[in-house]
């Protein structure tokens, strides 16, 4: 394992996740991680010539430690290409609304990840987490020479028991309440309909499961909910919809304007952007086809592509994949800093009176 320890990368035990898409830029980064909390790149959907160039952008703002995460290559059978041309000819409608074609349906499953790896190896970040399954043994011992905090998103304590037994410093505990997508191991539509475990519980169960520290995430969007999380037995918090409406998030305007928006109530899980469950925002374009897409990641993904643009050019947020998780609607516009400043102090009182009622 590394001989870095979970607590010596913040000050606070809160982790601001990494949002795949543009929001977690290395301006959100800088910031949070100045403010003594531990921000992450998200490396997915980006060249490993775009990360580095990232990854330098950070090191200019912030001399803390700060996190990549990765996107584990895509295993098992690819995708029906038959159900993806359904797809394709159910979308045509919305390209012709939008006036762009649809992507090409790239079925390329692996999201650069050796060459990440290898600038990750070469030159390394305190923390590199994965996303969508676990690394080989060997990666993550190549890390641990290398100084670096490995973190594997689990969704299941079945999970956590494989990221342990592979030599994962920590896992990041995702319930079902997180947005975006997902962190399963595996993609079988026959999960559909089963709506995951809630973030406590699961908690518990890993907690109970295996050894390592815990990272958990999932609907956070307090400081008193940050500490209900270390009360189950986490050992930091990690939130992301919290942090997308701050001025530093790259996340797009309408995006950001959505998540307190009352036009947007609800949210729920979707294939209908990616191919893959995630959980945002109920809109036009995940009723209508969120029942008809195929489980066909990334090759949805890819398809989606441009009319989730040209949505977001057209100043439409009814056609856009706006990933939220359940605790949206408690979102605050606070620069990342602030932000950070609150949830500590909010956290602090939380604990203060936990220690209060115990003693009372």
């Amino acid at each position: 394992m590394s001989t870095t320890a979970l607590n010596d990368l913040f000050r606070h035990p809160i982790v601001q996740a990494p949002m795949a898409g543009g929001a977690s830029c290395p301006e959100l980064v800088g910031a949070v991680c100045e403010a003594g909390a531990l921000g992450f790149l998200a490396a997915g959907y980006k060249t490993a010539g775009g990360l580095y160039q990232e990854i330098k952008q950070v090191r200019g703002l912030t001399s803390r430690p700060f996190g990549v995460n990765l996107f584990m290559p895509q295993g098992g059978p690819h995708a029906d290409p038959a159900a993806v041309e359904v797809y394709r000819h159910q979308l045509a409608g919305e390209a012709t609304w939008y006036e762009t074609s649809l992507g090409e349906a790239d079925d390329c499953r692996d999201d650069g990840y050796d060459a990440k790896l290898a600038i990750l190896l070469d030159d390394p970040v305190r923390v590199v987490s994965f996303t969508f399954g676990c690394p080989a043994q060997e990666t993550l011992a190549a890390f641990a020479r290398a100084g670096t905090f490995t973190l594997v998103t689990v969704t299941s304590a079945e999970d956590a028991v494989a990221a342990e037994r592979a030599g994962a410093d920590a896992v990041c505990v995702q319930g079902a309440e997180a947005g975006g997508h997902q962190s399963t191991y595996r993609d079988d539509p026959a999960d559909d309909g089963t709506p995951g475990t809630g973030l406590l519980a699961l908690v518990t169960q890993v907690r109970e499961s295996v050894a390592l520290p815990v990272v958990a995430t999932g609907g956070i969007m307090r400081g008193a909910q940050i500490a209900a999380a270390l009360a189950a037995g986490a050992d930091a918090a990690m939130l992301g919809t919290a942090f997308l409406g701050c001025p530093e998030s790259g996340a797009h305007p309408l995006h950001k304007r959505a998540l307190t928006d009352p036009l947007f109530t609800r949210t729920a899980f979707t294939r209908a952007f990616s191919g893959r469950p995630a959980r945002g925002l109920v809109n036009r374009f995940m009723r209508e086809h969120g029942p008809y897409a195929p489980a066909a990641y990334p090759e949805v993904h890819h398809l989606t592509a441009p009319l989730r643009k040209a949505a977001a050019a057209s100043g439409d947020a009814q056609g856009m994949a706006l990933w939220a998780g359940q605790g949206h609607r408690l979102a605050r516009e606070l620069p990342a800093g602030q932000l950070v400043e609150v949830l500590a102090a909010e956290l602090d009182t939380a604990l203060s009176d936990l220690a209060h009622r115990s003693a009372s």
